[in-house]
């Protein structure tokens, strides 16, 4: 079991790795879209990104409503922890 800390973590650093995005700009409450300028096919990359991360297939449909760093991070820690 990873903890939220642990996973935000690296989604952080899937962000700012594969992302390019500034490592200042995450918070929690961070959206995705409007704040860090990703797109439909930067989402598409970030989720094969956690699934070879977590090993866990993701299902998109679950990651439709997403839209801030916590979001995210919550999706994960369900999909790991379960």
């Amino acid at each position: 079991m990873k903890t939220e800390q642990e996973i935000e973590a690296t989604i952080k650093k899937i962000l700012v790795e594969d992302f390019e995005v500034d490592e200042a700009q995450l918070k929690p409450e961070t959206n995705l879209f409007t704040e860090l300028d990703l797109d439909s096919i930067d989402a598409v990359d970030l989720v094969v990104r956690l699934q070879q991360e977590t090993g866990k297939k993701v299902n998109p449909e679950d990651f439709r409503t997403i839209r801030t760093l916590r979001d995210v991070t919550q999706a994960v820690a369900k999909l790991v922890n379960a």
